[in-house]
């Protein structure tokens, strides 16, 4: 079987990595820091039904808010959000954090039409890939 490019280790940072037929996405991000006293958040609060997703930080701290309670994760542990739970995340640092989420293919193309310029109903676009908004 010849090499596979899409499998190989690849800088990660700002990219994704995602096989052809994988149901599995990773992709490393940065979450700026706080510039108020509230969290940065990056989402708003919301339930996948079907899938999964997994957080590991790199550096700095996240903040997962998981069924109503609040996790700091910070850098070198991860953290898991099972389907059916309302969750959210966030930087509770005024320093940017760093992490690898590991999400569902269907999440990864969500989130790439999401921020790909959609200008619609972004409720509507979570029910399309299997979430709610709860905000």
């Amino acid at each position: 079987m010849p090499r596979r490019d899409d499998l190989s280790g690849v800088p990660l940072l700002g990219r994704t990595v995602a096989p052809e037929g994988s149901g599995l996405v990773l992709a490393e991000w940065e979450a700026a820091g706080r510039v108020t006293d509230e969290v940065a958040w990056q989402a708003p609060m919301h339930v996948h039904h079907e899938d999964d997703e997994a957080w590991y930080v790199l550096s700095g701290t996240l903040r997962l808010r998981i069924d109503g309670e609040d996790y700091d994760v910070p850098a070198g542990s991860g953290i898991v959000g099972p389907r059916g739970v309302p969750h959210t995340f966030g930087n509770p640092g005024e320093e940017s954090a760093k992490y690898v989420l590991v999400m569902s293919a269907k999440t990864n193309a969500m989130l790439a039409e999401l921020h790909g310029g959609f200008s619609g109903n972004v409720a509507a676009l979570f029910e399309k890939y299997g979430c709610s908004l709860l905000d």
